[in-house]
C-alpha cells in the first residue's frame, strides 16, 4: 500500500483532522499570510488535540502532511500555492 493510500484510509477514518486543517489554514489566510507551512498547521492541530482530546490520543504521521496541503489547495483553488509543494515519490509525471 502506498503512502498516499495509507493517508487516504487514515483521512477517511479521521475527517475531523482535515476540518481542523482547513479551519486553521483559513485563519492564517484571514490573518494576512500569503504563504505558510503545512507543518505549522499540523502542529497546531497536534497542540489542540493534545490539550483538548480526552481518552486515547491519536498521532498524525509526518508522512501525511503534504497530502493535507494538496487536499486543501484542491478544495480551495483560489489559494493554490499557499503551501509550497514538491513532487512526491509516488506522484507520476502525468498527475
Amino acid at each position: 500500500m502506498s503512502t498516499k493510500q495509507k493517508w487516504w484510509s487514515w483521512h477517511n477514518q479521521n475527517p475531523h483532522v482535515y476540518q481542523m486543517f482547513e479551519r486553521f489554514t483559513h485563519r492564517a489566510i484571514d490573518a494576512g499570510l500569503v504563504q505558510s507551512s503545512a507543518w505549522l498547521i499540523i502542529n497546531r492541530i497536534r497542540w489542540e488535540t493534545a490539550l483538548e482530546t480526552k481518552g486515547d490520543s491519536f498521532k498524525i504521521s509526518n508522512d501525511f502532511i503534504a497530502y493535507y496541503a494538496r487536499l486543501f489547495m484542491a478544495y480551495n483553488p483560489e489559494h493554490d500555492g499557499f503551501f509550497r509543494t514538491k513532487k512526491m515519490k509516488d506522484e507520476s509525471d502525468a498527475s
